[in-house]
């Protein structure tokens, strides 16, 4: 594995990359409160298949890119990064992955540019259509979902987070995260003012706009002990894509899906790439996207 800096506009974003550098190209996007630490075990896979793999720490995780104010992390910025990033790497397409903020981003992602996203594999998170359906008609989803209203105090949140050795931080993790992962994870946000660009991201404001229904191939995978996503947001998930699409439930496994579940969450995204070209395949030229904003 190879450690870069990303240079593009919105500034520099640290990421690892793994394989060889003419092999098919696949993006992985973390999630809150992590970093690119946990896709490891996705690294390791989808080099070992030939795949060209990058997983940056987004936008607020990286020193480099993080600006001060919650506006800047509204979800239309944090697309514009992952452009950003992937025409630095001169990919013209490529494979989009994305776990739990990282999987928001990459349904709006695949959404503006379908053109470019050759494939999409979306863990935990539902597509942000069917969470809104959820919120509106399933009081579970409402409770589950409480947390992001409470975590838009400032710095409240902050400080009680990162108490006591960050002893809620931790808890958050729910003994499903490999302790020396929670520690790094900790050590990361614990500097100036990591956290609060992290919980930028829940502060931002509404999108931009509405997401339309993905049309490129998309594999959700949902776990049955997710604590944030309820059955009802993944359920309602296969009316917002129009693509070939395949819905995957990881029974007993919580929303630490990357961690908890390596080699079933691998055997699933390599299935994916398979079903829509060989892994190790170089990207082809892109396609005309008649609908990027």
């Amino acid at each position: 594995m190879t450690e870069l800096s990303i240079s593009t506009a919105a500034g520099v974003f640290d990421a690892t990359a793994a394989g060889p550098p003419d092999g098919r190209p696949v993006l992985l996007l973390h999630g809150f409160p992590q970093t690119r630490l946990v896709w490891k075990r996705q690294l390791a896979a989808l080099a070992a298949s030939g795949c060209r793999v990058v997983a940056p720490d987004q936008r607020g995780y990286s020193p480099g890119a993080r600006p001060a104010r919650p506006e800047d992390y509204r979800v239309g910025a944090l697309v514009e990064d992952v452009v950003a990033i992937t025409q630095e790497l001169g990919w013209a397409s490529f494979d989009l992955v994305g776990h739990d903020w990282g999987g928001a981003v990459a349904w709006w992602t695949a959404d503006a540019h379908p053109g470019r996203v050759r494939t999409l594999t979306v863990v935990s998170t539902p597509h942000p259509g069917a969470l809104a359906t959820a919120l509106r008609t399933d009081e579970d989803q409402r409770e589950r979902s409480r947390y992001m209203i409470d975590w838009r105090e400032t710095p409240v949140t902050e400080e009680r987070m990162l108490a006591a050795d960050a002893a809620e931080l931790r808890a958050s993790y729910a003994g499903q995260v490999p302790p020396e992962s929670a520690d790094a994870y900790v050590r990361h946000l614990s500097r100036p003012g990591a956290l609060t660009a992290a919980l930028n991201w829940y502060r931002a404001g509404r999108p931009d706009g509405a997401i339309g229904v993905v049309d490129v191939p998309t594999l959700y995978v949902w776990s049955t002990r997710d604590s944030a996503f309820g059955p009802t947001a993944a359920r309602e998930t296969g009316q917002w894509v129009s693509g070939p699409y395949r819905f995957e439930t990881l029974d007993g496994v919580s929303h630490w899906v990357p961690e908890e579940a390596p080699e079933s969450l691998n055997s699933l995204l390599l299935g994916h790439l398979r079903a829509n070209g060989e892994p190790g395949t170089t990207a082809k030229s892109p396609t005309v996207d008649s609908r990027k904003r």
